[in-house]
């Protein structure tokens, strides 16, 4: 079949195309033009976007610092570390109970078997974290009632594994995680120790380990600027985040990384680290969750949903925090009036004789003294770093129960009730309910202030 070509219709037509192509031709040049001038000038960042993605990267990066040092120094792949009382190296330890510790790989031919012995009347658990602090399991009477001892197996999740029947399952989300065993020393520290050797690990198989990241060293004094943005995607991608709701500040943490390869924004970019990101995670640390009597406890720990700041303040103060069920911390570095802790001022905390710390927990309390930047405990000459359920403490006449934090003890104090504080030092207390009673876990309860003494 032809074609009648109409020349009317034709001239018509072409005339019609060309108006089009001439359209067209401009509106490709205009989407070039945009194009180009976001290649050439890209969008500018909002300052919030960059230090929420700051304050969400940082969390992962404390957790592996920590891996770094850990791994650097006497740490092996699935090889358990029992510490002497007291023998800890991390932020805000607690120093009521005997560690051990261990940095478990496992994959889709390996578990690691846990064999924990019988242990009564004393409180114990295996805490399980991942690699952003989120705390992914614990092994204990409460948590497995029909199976509160013997062997668990720690193994990646969705895998096919062949175990015996008495052995219990674990499943982890992550192919590393970090263990941290407590054993209660209570009245018998020799028997919680025998237990605590009692407990041993091993790999079922040869797992395959990725190398622990390399990221440039820091210190809390020190924050990462603009740099921490380098390797953020490999960061990320080294340890899936399986918390949910992180997918907006995700957003923002691409786009900042995008932006801080451009020469023209990265300037800017640690600028704004330095003086809006870094200062406002520091107000968040201070204020890091809710407050009373001078205290402040965070709102959440150890499982801490979308709240991605709470998570790097936990990685950052309390790292290895566990969750509520199991303990609750709280936190000061001011006393009732809000005036900074000075090592060299005497402070005493009073406990009304009705309320007890003994009678707000199930297994132990403590209070520890660490120093203001790093929350490592703070050495003194009589080798004494905190209060607790199993000091000798005396009460007062009327039945209450004071603490108190000085440089030296003052005249009449008992010798404990005396924590040693550093004179000329500013301090941090934390202060831990292990059980904590429904008063405690509801947040209505807050520890007694802290009364300068003059």
């Amino acid at each position: 079949m032809k074609c009648v070509w109409n020349r009317r219709v034709s001239r018509r037509a072409a005339g019609r195309l060309a108006v089009l192509g001439l359209a067209l031709a401009g509106s490709l040049s205009l989407v070039g033009c945009e194009a180009l001038n976001q290649t050439l000038n890209p969008p500018k960042l909002a300052d919030q976007d960059v230090t929420d993605a700051y304050i969400y990267l940082l969390g992962r990066m404390l957790v592996v610092r920590q891996e770094q040092q850990d791994l650097g120094a006497d740490f092996k792949w699935n090889q358990i570390l029992h510490r002497e009382p007291g023998g800890v190296n991390w932020v805000s330890p607690n120093l009521n109970v005997a560690y051990s510790e261990a940095w478990v790989a496992i994959d889709e031919s390996s578990c690691t078997l846990v064999t924990l012995p019988s242990i009564k009347d004393r409180y114990y658990t295996v805490q399980i974290v991942n690699g952003w602090g989120e705390t992914v399991a614990n092994i204990n009477e409460r948590t497995y009632p029909e199976h509160p001892a013997g062997q668990f197996a720690l193994c990646l999740k969705g895998t096919n594994m062949l175990l015996e029947s008495s052995v219990q399952r674990v499943d982890l989300p992550s192919r590393k995680s970090r263990v941290l065993i407590r054993v209660e020393l209570g009245s018998d520290e020799a028997q919680a120790v025998r237990l605590q050797r009692k407990i041993t690990m091993i790999a079922t198989g040869t797992p395959s380990v990725e190398p622990t990241f390399d990221q440039p060293a820091f210190d809390n004094d020190n924050l990462p600027g603009v740099e921490a943005f380098d390797r953020a995607e490999a960061l990320l991608a080294s340890e899936p985040d399986i918390n949910p709701g992180m997918e907006a500040v995700q957003a923002k943490l691409h786009a900042v990384v995008k932006a801080a390869a451009d020469p023209k924004q990265r300037a800017h970019i640690d600028q704004v680290v330095h003086e809006q990101s870094i200062p406002q995670f520091r107000a968040d640390v201070e204020k890091m969750g809710a407050t009373g009597n001078g205290w402040t406890r965070p709102i959440v720990v150890g499982n801490y949903g979308s709240d991605y700041v709470s998570r790097s303040v936990a990685d950052y103060a309390f790292l290895w925090a566990n969750n509520a069920g199991e303990a609750v911390y709280f936190n000061t570095s001011t006393d009732g009036e809000g005036a900074a802790l000075d090592g060299g001022t005497v402070y005493t905390m009073t406990f009304p004789k009705d309320q007890l710390p003994e009678s707000l927990v199930r297994y132990f309390w403590s209070v520890v003294a660490v120093d203001s930047a790093e929350y490592r405990v703070i050495d003194n000459p009589i080798k004494r770093y905190l209060l607790s359920s199993q000091s000798n403490l005396k009460a007062n006449k009327d039945g209450s129960l004071t603490l108190v934090f000085a440089p030296k003890r003052p005249s009449g104090v008992p010798k404990g009730n005396w924590l040693p504080t550093p004179a000329g030092k500013g301090y941090n207390l934390t202060f831990r309910f292990f059980g904590p009673a429904q008063a405690i876990t509801s947040g209505e309860y807050f520890p007694p202030p802290l009364l300068k003494k003059e």
